[in-house]
């Protein structure tokens, strides 16, 4: 009788014990690889953003030097007044906060609108292949290029009462005096020199979509119309909410366009930014950090809700591939029905 016997377990692997540690202590590198070349942008991001807001909130706590009531000399520092700055813009002057808040975001949101619809068909006329592209490209991007205090004398020369403006219509409006005409004017002037920058950053999501997703499409029957609402808009989508969220925030302190093009103190136009640049021309350092202050919050929170509510879509991990075999899958889907 024969028997047979097992082999015998072959002996179990052991890691090296070093290993964890050795591990642990490369990602503990990276990481203050990580930190030492992040550490520059921290800096510049203290020294510009974080340093102002802090001396602005605490300069919105102090008044206006002025006759001490209790003493009955001239005080020769800012008075510790607390919170009535703020109780002041909400209380004695608020007829003028609300009319440039509602003048900011009125703004805001109209110029936002225009120039992400103009901006979408720009970055689509310049994604195009024709003769004389790099100069179309060209033509459409001076605008973003000129500086704004520039783009705002010269709408000011268009928008003169013998401006072409006038010569156009036909009329005779005073496009830079009180009126919702003023309104029209900082809009018109604004989605001119901004569409632009909305136009490129969404060419620049156009250019990295694989030309196999319009084929595919092509294929399947889809017309311009179904592509650009389904394979277009979808890919670009990351792309177009940086540029709306840019422009959103960049609106939101408009302050040099309306201020060269309309004027200062124009109850159609002023701004958040335009009332603290006032206070403190008026040498009311208190009153007009503490609309910067305000100013600061409505933009932050703004920026908050836009990346809570559309932050899963700016992040985007759609390409073009998965949208592909939806495409197909959905198609075959249709068919089969």
């Amino acid at each position: 009788m024969v028997t047979t016997q097992n082999p015998p377990a072959p002996p179990a692997l052991s890691l090296p014990a070093g290993r964890p540690q050795r591990r642990a202590r490369a990602t503990s590198g990276s990481g203050r690889l990580a930190a030492l070349l992040v550490s520059p942008t921290l800096l510049v991001l203290a020294v510009v953003v974080l340093y102002p807001t802090i001396v602005a909130l605490k300069d919105s706590l102090f008044g206006t030097p002025g006759l001490n009531p209790k003493t009955g000399f001239v005080n020769e520092t800012d008075p510790f007044v607390g919170l009535e700055n703020y109780g002041a813009i909400f209380g004695a002057a608020g007829a003028r906060f609300w009319n440039a808040f509602w003048n900011t975001t009125f703004l805001t949101g109209t110029t936002v609108a225009l120039e992400t619809i103009i901006g979408i068909a720009m970055a689509l006329i310049m994604h195009r292949a024709f003769q004389g592209r790099a100069l179309v490209r060209a033509s459409i991007l001076v605008p973003w290029a000129i500086p704004t205090a520039v783009s705002g004398l010269l709408w000011r020369w268009i928008f003169n009462s013998n401006g072409v403006a006038n010569a156009l219509t036909g009329q005779h409006i005073l496009w830079t005096t009180e009126g919702f005409h003023a309104k029209l004017a900082v809009i018109i002037a604004d989605v001119w020199k901004t569409a632009p920058f909305i136009g490129l950053l969404v060419l620049a999501g156009l250019q990295v979509i694989d030309k196999e997703v319009y084929e595919a499409a092509r294929i399947d029957g889809a017309g311009a119309l179904r592509q650009f609402w389904n394979i277009t808009l979808p890919l670009v989508k990351p792309a177009l909410l940086v540029a709306v969220l840019f422009r959103t925030l960049d609106a939101l302190r408009m302050f040099d366009l309306p201020y060269i093009l309309i004027g200062a103190q124009k109850t159609s136009v002023e701004t958040l930014s335009m009332l603290a640049q006032d206070q403190a021309a008026n040498v009311r350092f208190g009153p007009a950090a503490a609309y910067a202050v305000i100013l600061f919050v409505y933009v932050f929170l703004i920026a908050l809700a836009f990346v809570r509510l559309l932050g899963a879509d700016v992040v985007g991990d759609d390409g073009p591939a998965p949208l592909r075999r939806r495409w197909l899958s959905r198609r075959r889907t249709e068919v089969a029905a």
